[in-house]
């Protein structure tokens, strides 16, 4: 099954030249994976907002200086003042990719709308705009999430499960989001407690 529309192909194309800091290539692709199982979940959600906003939400961490990404981000970040400077940078690339290509049916500035914001407000402009949030925060629970953050910074897997818990999980918005985010948690709790009973 093909990952991104022909829609959409256009569009990462352009994309990903933003995108090669942080995984964020690998990350993009992933929460765009999510976002599509996230809208059959919720199909009055519009999916012409919901993927190019997805794909595109992240451009912006480009043009953040590299050697301070980690300080923006983790379970005690102390650079939220990059979090807000990737969205509007990330508001200008995207804007610029959007309308050199102009994709069919997509509502430009109802993307942009939420590109800006993305990560520096909790509360959801628009059910696609929630489904974003999720499927950018809820990539965190995901295997190749928990690989990725863990390199970041060497967390163990009872660290990684605690930032999770009290981070990420609690910000999810949908109710699709959070079983998915929840039922990969307790995986990891359970994979925690697995030589308990195996090792006997």
């Amino acid at each position: 099954m093909t990952l991104l529309t022909l829609r959409d192909l256009p569009l990462w194309r352009d994309a990903r030249p933003y995108l090669d800091v942080r995984n964020n290539d690998e990350h993009t692709l992933v929460a765009y994976g999510v976002a599509k199982m996230l809208l059959k979940e919720l199909p009055e959600a519009a999916e012409s907002v919901v993927l190019p906003a997805i794909l595109l939400h992240d451009v912006g961490w480009k043009k953040v200086p590299q050697e301070l990404l980690l300080e923006a981000i983790g379970k005690n970040p102390s650079r939220p003042d990059l979090v807000r400077a990737h969205e509007v940078y990330g508001v200008e690339i995207a804007r610029d990719i959007l309308e050199r290509h102009r994709p069919e049916g997509v509502d430009i500035e109802a993307v942009l709308a939420i590109i800006d914001g993305h990560d520096t407000t909790r509360h959801a402009k628009s059910l696609e705009d929630a489904v974003v949030k999720d499927s950018d925060k809820g990539w965190r629970t995901t295997p190749h999430g928990m690989a990725v953050i863990r390199g970041w910074y060497g967390w163990s897997v009872a660290e990684y499960i605690d930032m999770v818990s009290v981070v990420s999980n609690p910000r999810l918005l949908t109710a699709p989001g959070r079983a998915m985010a929840e039922g990969f948690t307790a995986s990891l709790r359970a994979q925690q407690s697995l030589s308990e009973y195996l090792e006997q």
